[in-house]
């Protein structure tokens, strides 16, 4: 049985150099999604702690979401996620695809 089982790590680093947990991830329940909380679920996917699909059902959002989550993480990194700044950065890079 645990050759099928895949093996994750215990932690993940977060997008400020923390170390993150499946436990100091952002609740189930959160519901005010600051920069921060963003990049650690995106952090927490890229570093193996979950999946995308996991963070999808835990957080009660859609692939699509996470998937612009994740892309503005890597081109702005943490700044990029904060939504009062996507006007700014769709004039700053007129040329990439934005999700609303």
């Amino acid at each position: 049985m645990l050759e099928n089982q895949k093996i994750r790590p215990a932690s993940a680093i977060g997008p400020h150099g923390e170390e993150l947990t499946l436990d100091n991830l952002p609740p189930p329940e959160t519901t005010r999604w600051v920069s921060r909380r963003k990049a650690q679920v995106v952090a927490a996917i890229e570093g193996g702690l979950i999946t995308s699909e996991e963070a999808c059902a835990r957080y009660r959002m859609s692939l699509e979401e996470l998937a612009n989550w994740q892309r503005l993480f890597d081109r702005i990194g943490v700044p990029g996620l904060r939504t009062t700044r996507i006007q700014h950065y769709r004039e700053r890079f007129p040329d990439r695809l934005w999700s609303s």
